[in-house]
């Protein structure tokens, strides 16, 4: 497991005892893993929240307390979408500076918490195949004839974590179904670009 350069920089001011001392990393640990698993789709705001309001971290500066907060949950996501294990987590925060009290006290957090960050590490679907087939319908619900052709496409999808993943369906016109196709060969054409870059 590899963490950023300024991941690491938070990481080895987590590690020094003079900075944060024992309460004070507990209580990082502690609004990390809330501000992550809490509120998911929070933001930072709430985040900082958590943060600031701690009163164990009311005497360290606002910007380091945000770098630490930052460096951890880099490497509490790091290592559930890797599902890295202990000793992976260990030899990364070694090369951090952390002694071994603090490593141990992130893997026991990270050890309870680690079945809930499986969700966290979804990755987009993946469509496998695609099929469609016209509709033409005469008449609508109130009975009034619409003589309106429509297209009801299926994308089979698959997610590379967890394999099959339920079908996505949806009907669309043939001028949204043009539409469509058109983004879709304008997003093939930059990719094509981008990778002959």
């Amino acid at each position: 497991m590899e963490l950023s350069a300024y991941a690491q920089g938070g990481w080895r001011l987590l590690g020094d005892p003079r900075r944060f001392p024992r309460r004070s990393y507990a209580a990082l640990l502690r609004a990390a893993f809330r501000s992550l698993l809490d509120h998911p789709r929070a933001g930072l705001g709430k985040a900082n929240s958590f943060i600031l309001d701690d009163p164990d971290l009311k005497d360290i500066d606002p910007t380091v307390l945000k770098h630490c907060h930052a460096a951890a949950a880099t490497c509490i996501l790091e290592a559930g979408k890797q599902k890295a294990d202990i000793s992976a987590i260990s030899t990364c925060l070694e090369d951090c500076k952390l002694d071994k009290e603090r490593i141990e006290q992130f893997c026991t957090e990270y050890q309870v918490f680690k079945s809930i960050l499986t969700y966290l590490r979804r990755s987009p679907l993946h469509i496998t195949d695609v099929s469609w087939r016209l509709e033409y319908q005469i008449k609508s619900n109130q009975l009034h004839k619409t003589y309106q052709p429509s297209y009801l496409v299926t994308l089979n999808v698959e997610n590379s974590d967890s394999g099959s993943h339920p079908d996505v369906s949806f009907s669309c016109t043939m001028e949204q179904l043009q539409d469509l196709v058109g983004k879709l060969k304008d997003a093939a054409k930059s990719l094509e670009r981008a990778t002959q870059m």
